[in-house]
């Protein structure tokens, strides 16, 4: 009679895991795929919500104002692409292939820009550069008119994108085999050959990884263009315009499917490259370690001083900026800013409503994130119900912010939805934030638990022990330092993020990022520099904070590693 009821306790175990993976897969449908659905639903209707077909899209290729925006779109973030990735080559080559000093700060330097919204080096090269700019006259050296437009625009980028950028490459570049080198050595191999017949080869995936990151970035973003564009229009600028200016929700709903098709290109693409990726590490492999070079060192070191100098004038400007009590008349020191963006513009209130909703992005986020890793690594639930939320975890990764919001407009604005009650809410904020950041979250919880032996889930389930009891006991303290990393994203991310929320907050609702637009706008830059510092201090507070929390975990978790 033994068999009976171990079977009934693991049939009762399975079915909770069903159970509770049919909630995160409804969860993301109906916060994912349902708002997908309805932006393209809206992109085949006319103004009185009748079937349409590809009638709008047909206007718009008639439209040369759109076709024109979609050109500029294209063309400057080719540009960026061209720029950022191979400075960024450069500075990851050194970081791991010299013996150059500081690495570690010059490395922490470049990720300033992760902790801060887009919109800061907008303000920051408008502070250098715009029409009264200190280093106003340097453009004209260069053959170019004013910082505004294009010019602004891709150096903002540059800026924005080049961490991005380092990290792949650094990863990419950080896996070699030190037997190549030797061998090529022993052959009597020249530097440069070296280069192009190993190194070259072996970051190929990584090259153009970050090259399809960086562009899809630069074409989805619209802090940037709207801070320091000008009369320069792009993609995300007229998503924005003809939705929120013009009320064009069908014009509005097909500019924002072409800015989510360079996103699915630039997703399929990345995945047939890696399906064709050979693996450069073997089990024989040696780290590779660089050897002591004067000059190349030297010279690595001048690069990378001098790109984390251009960074640090970015971020120093705009601090500077948000201090100057009335610029450029009278630089002296001043909280004016401070005053007029917290007490006069409200924006206090943004400030406290971006802490409740990176909060609550970082808490929901993580929770959501690894349970959903969890049942569909580690549980016995419904083999197609696994494959459903695994894919649907990968899609947010191709979905732009400023889609996602627009197809949250059309979805839950919808008197019949049921959902409807959660339209202009903090709720909906956070939700949205959570699905626009998911898939890297997923990841890092998946790496997590796959670096878990299955037989942990093997024992306890021949000791009856329910799949529960062993997340609780083992799996979740040993995955705790990826749960803060996944938080740690989640809340930094929250901050800075403008295109997700950027359609639906209310005035009960602004963030912080939403009131540095608003601020712009009403031509009060030097309060917008002062907001934009504010975030950068709270998300490098959070940082640090995470920092301390994962170091007294591991010391109370992690001593089974040593």
């Amino acid at each position: 009679m033994a068999p009976g009821p171990a079977r009934l306790r693991g049939t009762a175990a399975d079915h909770v895991a069903s159970g509770a993976l049919l909630l995160v897969a409804l969860g993301l449908l109906a916060f994912l795929a349902l708002p997908l659905l309805a932006l393209l639903v809206q992109s085949l209707e006319d103004a009185q919500g009748r079937f349409a077909g590809l009638a709008n899209f047909v206007a718009y290729a008639h439209s040369p104002a759109l076709l024109q925006s979609l050109w500029n779109s294209l063309w400057v973030s080719v540009v960026v692409t061209a720029v950022a990735v191979p400075t960024a080559f450069v500075f990851a080559y050194a970081l791991t292939r010299s013996r150059m000093p500081g690495k570690a700060l010059l490395r922490g330097i470049t990720l300033v820009p992760l902790l801060a919204p887009t919109l800061l080096a907008a303000i920051s090269l408008i502070y250098w550069f715009g029409n009264q700019g200190v280093a106003k006259g340097l453009l004209a050296a260069f053959g170019i008119e004013q910082i505004y437009g294009a010019p602004g625009i891709v150096l903002a980028q540059i800026f924005a994108v080049f961490p991005h950028a380092l990290m792949i490459l650094v990863t990419a570049l950080a896996a070699s085999d030190a037997r190549l080198y030797e061998a090529a050595d022993a052959m009597g191999t020249t530097a440069p050959r070296k280069f192009l017949t190993i190194t070259l080869p072996g970051a190929k995936y990584g090259l153009i990884s970050a090259s399809l990151v960086v562009f899809t970035l630069v074409i989805t973003d619209f802090g940037i263009p709207k801070v320091i564009g000008g009369n320069f229009n792009v993609l995300a600028t007229d998503v924005f315009k003809l939705v929120i200016g013009q009320q064009d929700f069908q014009r509005g709903a097909v500019v924002a499917l072409l800015l989510l098709a360079p996103a699915v290109l630039t997703f399929a693409v990345d995945h047939l490259v890696q399906r064709r990726q050979t693996a450069m590490l073997s089990a024989r492999a040696v780290p590779y370690r660089p050897r002591r070079a004067p000059v190349f060192d030297g010279l690595m070191l001048a690069y990378c001083v001098l790109v984390a100098l251009l960074m640090l004038a970015i971020l120093g400007m705009a601090v500077f900026a948000s201090f100057a009590k009335f610029w450029p008349y009278d630089l002296s020191f001043s909280l004016r800013h401070y005053e007029l963006g917290l007490v006069d513009a409200e924006v206090g209130e943004g400030f406290v409503n971006s802490l409740r909703m990176a909060a609550g992005t970082a808490v929901a986020g993580t929770a959501l994130v690894f349970a959903g890793a969890y049942l569909t690594e580690k549980t016995p639930a419904l083999g197609r119900l696994r494959g459903v939320v695994r894919l649907l975890a990968m899609l947010p990764m191709a979905v732009p912010g400023l889609v996602l919001g627009l197809g949250y407009i059309f979805f839950f604005n919808a008197p019949a939805n049921p959902l409807h009650g959660l339209y202009h809410t903090m709720a909906l904020l956070t939700l949205c934030t959570i699905v626009h950041f998911y898939t890297t979250g997923h990841l890092t919880a998946v790496t997590a638990l796959k670096a878990l032996d299955a037989e942990f889930e093997a024992v306890s389930a021949s000791l009856k022990v329910p799949w529960w009891t062993t997340l609780r006991r083992v799996t979740l303290p040993i995955c705790l330092p990826a749960l803060l990393d996944i938080a740690r994203y989640f809340f930094v991310n929250a901050m800075t993020t403008i295109s997700a929320v950027v359609f639906l907050y209310s005035p009960q609702t602004k963030v912080a990022s939403i009131a540095i637009l608003n601020l712009d706008e009403a031509g009060e830059i030097g309060a917008a520099a002062a907001c934009a510092v504010m975030i950068v201090a709270a998300s490098s507070l959070a940082t640090f904070v995470f920092w301390l929390l994962a170091r007294l975990i591991e010391r109370r978790t992690q001593a089974w590693k040593a």
